[in-house]
């Protein structure tokens, strides 16, 4: 009876919901409480989390520090105060949390109280790593390369302050990184002594950073078992910009004096990306992530093995074409486990040490942030589907039992109507199979006739993911009556490493060719998307290719172009990370003229005539604003309708949400404006 009663409760209640949700809006995005990093107790019974929050009216985030029981149970604030809190950790052989507030580590009990302030250093910390025993921790510090003291840091920083002329003195490349300029300081690794509140600048006079300029991992420096050794990622190259060549290092720790640090070994012999070094627990391997071509940051990612002992290396994912995300060990040393792209899927994987075989642990949805329970039965983490924000779950790995642990968002999302992803495959250029996730709007109506909004993702090494996109969300453009298609063509990680490579030098060719196929298949095999009212949009890359088919094209009754790529020569003369053009269009402008002029957007202007929004940011220095003001004044010269929003403080995403509001609902106007009404 007590069964039937929960059911009739439950058959109420969702009808109930279903008769009063409505579509997603843009401020629900921000109404949403988002997870950051998660971490597990060494008894596996407490979960803390970070929570960040948003107010529209102060238009800026706050973040907070949460616990929750391992199985689902107890949600409380740890830290629930005006001033963020981040990074929390559980430290070894105590019952204390550690934390940043304000630059430095805290900590307090796990009721949040008796608050303890363990660092006060001048250039503050970040990314705290402890040792097995809680002794010693790991911080990144941004410092002059020549100081030798906090003291020196501080005069350098009061000289700076003291002078009137407002000038950037530049002498070499990668002067400036994404949003901000580099200046003379370097990020640094040291390590402090908690008990003699000794540190130690491991990365002594170093003009390199750790963790690196770009390309690292979020887990980019470790302590062994035994607390002896460390293993860090670093680029030594002279000229950042143009190399990709990120390294694993260790340092003993027993020759560390004051001002002297013991030359570092090299791990990796790649030329190309290595990162995330991490120790098995049992000590005896180090574990990184590998790339073997130099100047490529999309190349396949390979889980290497270093015997500690023997000093021998081997290539654990070599005959398995995926590329390794995230690196987990098992407590008993025997397997590792990781996260990989796996077509519209992050999968959780398990790779067994002694025969190298392969175990796909959880396939569907996004999952990231991969923790252990130290019996190691069970696995915590993020997971995200299209209709999902980030929550905690967990996943009993004999019985294969996954639990959703935390709800942050579930009043939100119980009165919001959204539809299931669905996905379908065209064939592409060279008859090869192309992926499409197919949205349709919220209310869906078989009966009729649908606009659509084709989405083009960046990279041009990226994917569209069963995921819930902030920026890009698929939901959200459907939520005004549109179905979305999202195409995943050559260049898209998650279907081989040959499909990624095949947009190299190729930037609107067989790319191009992917995308009109998979949108011919939908018009012909959906007969409720109205062939009338066709719209694109893309950012980055993908809004390289909204130029590109500004250029190509006339079926789309109006484009939206998100900080993207218009002219490939000035592009090489003002991005940041000169790497990327010289792989991508095989050298400098001046060396490979015939691909730049080939696949420049610039270059096909007297074809221009689709209407175009244009959005950038006054800080993208990946892709710097020259490239919107030159397509804007070339749209304007050719008579075709065309608006450019910019966005003075905002970098090659829109992060604030008064301007994020703004963003949706420009581009939802721009493309009502040229909807063919019947």
């Amino acid at each position: 009876m007590k069964k039937l009663i929960s059911l009739l409760f439950f058959i109420l209640s969702f009808q109930l919901y279903s008769q009063t949700q409505r579509a997603l809006a843009a401020e629900d995005l921000w109404a949403m409480q988002r997870i950051g990093n998660v971490v597990l107790s060494s008894d596996a019974k407490t979960i803390a989390f970070t929570v960040t929050s948003y107010n529209l009216d102060e238009n800026k985030g706050q973040t907070d520090i949460w616990l929750i029981n391992s199985d689902g149970k107890n949600l409380r604030p740890l830290k629930n105060s005006p001033e963020s809190e981040s990074q929390p950790k559980f430290i070894p052989n105590t019952n204390k949390i550690g934390y940043i507030k304000g630059g430095q580590l805290w900590a307090c009990d796990f009721n949040g109280k008796n608050d303890i302030q363990l660092t006060n250093f001048y250039s503050g910390i970040s990314d705290v790593t402890w040792s097995n025993d809680g002794s010693k921790i790991l911080f990144v510090s941004s410092v002059y390369p020549e100081c030798m003291s906090e003291d020196c840091n501080k005069s350098k920083d009061e000289q700076n302050e003291k002078s009137k002329a407002n000038v950037k003195i530049i002498e070499e490349l990668m002067y400036k990184n994404w949003d901000s300029w580099r200046g003379d300081k370097r990020s640094h690794l040291f390590l402090l002594n908690l008990k003699s509140k000794e540190y130690f600048d491991l990365t002594l006079s170093s003009k390199s950073d750790v963790p690196p300029v770009d390309l690292g991992s979020s887990n980019d420096f470790n302590f062994s078992p035994d607390g002896e050794q460390v293993a860090f990622t670093i680029n030594k190259d002279k000229v950042v910009s143009m190399s990709t060549n990120n390294d694993i290092f260790t340092i003993d720790l027993s020759g560390v004096k004051q001002n002297y640090v013991p030359i570092d070994e090299i791990i990796s012999i790649s030329k190309g990306n290595d990162n995330q070094p991490v120790y098995s627990p049992d000590g005896k391997y180090l574990a990184f992530r590998s790339m073997a071509r130099a100047g490529f940051e999309a190349d396949k990612s390979s889980l290497i093995l270093f015997d500690r002992v023997t000093k021998q290396i081997k290539n654990l994912t070599e005959k398995h074409d995926l590329s390794v995300t995230e690196i987990l060990w098992s407590p008993d040393s025997k397997y590792i486990y990781f996260n990989a792209s796996h077509e519209i899927n992050e999968s959780i994987y398990r790779l067994e040490i002694a025969n190298f075989n392969l175990e796909l642990i959880l396939e569907k949805h996004s999952n990231s942030n991969l923790i252990i329970a130290p019996d190691g039965k069970t696995l915590f983490f993020k997971q995200q589907r299209s209709n999902l924000p980030f929550e905690i779950f967990s996943y009993e790995i004999e019985s294969k039992k996954l639990t959703q642990l935390t709800f942050l968002n579930q009043d939100i999302l119980l009165g919001i109507k959204m539809s299931e992803l669905e996905t379908f495959w065209a064939e592409g250029a060279e008859e090869k199979q192309v992926q499409s996730i197919i949205v349709k709007p919220p209310f869906f109506d078989e009966a009729k006739k649908y606009p659509v909004i084709f989405l083009i993702h960046g990279g041009p090494q990226g994917h569209w993911t069963d995921d819930f996109h902030y920026r890009w969300n698929p939901q959200m453009f459907a939520s005004k009556g549109y179905v979305v298609i999202a195409t995943n063509p050559r260049g898209s990680t998650g279907y081989g490493q040959k499909f990624t490579d095949e947009i190299s030098k190729d930037w609107g060719g067989k790319v191009y060719t992917d995308l009109m196929n998979s949108l011919d298949y939908a018009l012909a095999n959906y007969k409720f998307i109205d062939k009338n009212n066709l719209f694109a949009a893309g950012a980055s890359y993908g809004g390289y290719m909204i130029n590109w088919l500004e250029g190509h094209t006339e079926r789309f009754n109006a484009l939206f172009c998100h900080d993207g790529v218009y002219n490939l020569e000035s592009m090489y003369g003002t991005t940041e990370e000169l790497w990327f053009p010289e792989w991508e269009f095989g050298g400098a402008p001046w060396e490979s003229r015939e691909i730049y002029k080939k696949w420049s957007p610039s270059n096909f202007v007297a074809n221009f005539k689709t209407p175009m929004l244009i959005a950038h940011g006054g800080n993208d220095f990946r892709v710097p604003e020259g490239q919107a003001f030159e397509l804007f004044t070339a749209l304007q010269k050719m008579n075709v309708p065309s608006k450019l929003i910019y966005f003075p403080e905002e970098n090659h995403f829109v992060t604030k949400p008064q301007n994020s509001i703004f963003w949706w609902n420009t581009i939802f106007n721009w493309f009502d404006k040229y909807k063919v009404r019947r």
